[in-house]
């Protein structure tokens, strides 16, 4: 299944800072911690916790987030369906990413184990 032009135009401009929210009273609402959220996004795109409280202070786009990320060199074996979105079918790479970062705190409030989440190669 292939993503949209409207709809990876959509990603593109949602704000971090929008969607972090989101994320924080996901995972908290399953008994997970702002530690451990902010230990999954720094595993995929190498942001501290202050680097993450600076681009939600600048209110930057996903575009903007994914193109100042590190992505980990094992998030290609994020797998799975998010959103409605077969991961691996995935073709527009900022949408990929973005996604990617989606099943990670999706994967986290469902009690999955930080070692799982967390791949390794």
């Amino acid at each position: 299944m292939t993503t949209t032009p409207e709809h990876d135009a959509r990603i593109a401009n949602l704000t971090f800072a929008s969607v972090y929210p989101h994320y924080v009273t996901k995972i908290e609402k399953k008994g997970r911690t702002i530690i451990e959220l902010h230990q999954v996004i720094e595993w995929l795109t190498g942001f501290s916790a202050s680097d993450l409280q600076q681009l939600i202070d600048e209110n930057v786009t996903f575009k903007a987030f994914f193109e100042r990320a590190t992505l980990n060199e094992n998030a290609y074996l994020i797998k799975g369906v998010i959103c409605g979105y077969r991961i691996e079918d995935i073709e527009t790479p900022l949408t990929k990413q973005t996604r990617y970062l989606d099943k990670l705190v999706d994967e986290l409030a469902k009690g999955r184990k930080m070692e799982k989440i967390l791949r390794t190669g």
